[in-house]
């Protein structure tokens, strides 16, 4: 997938980084969350995500779980950072859905 994969797909979202403490940056300019601000933002959706290593698969599996503590989502990506960012983009799809 790529980081720039995770990161069109959260711009896709309507997501912005009018507020960038927590921000890193690609190298085409664009801002991203980083692990701490993405925890921060499904946090403030009413979710807690967690990141860990798969070491079979060498990859990082991110899943969010409700309030209730059952699973809501989970994706993979190369890194931490790769799978908090794609994560926190279908948190936002998903929960566009769940508003309309």
């Amino acid at each position: 997938m790529g980081l720039d994969f995770a990161v069109d797909q959260l711009y896709d979202t309507g997501w912005a980084a009018l507020d960038t403490r927590g921000c890193h940056r690609l190298a085409d300019g664009r801002s991203y969350p980083g692990l701490d601000r993405v925890k921060a933002e499904f946090a403030d959706a009413g979710f807690q995500l967690s990141t860990r290593h798969i070491q079979l698969f060498d990859c990082y599996r991110a899943e969010w779980r409700g309030a209730s503590g059952a699973a809501a989502g989970s994706v993979v990506g190369h890194t931490a950072e790769e799978a908090a960012v794609y994560a926190l983009s279908q948190m936002r799809r998903a929960s566009a859905l769940v508003g309309s």
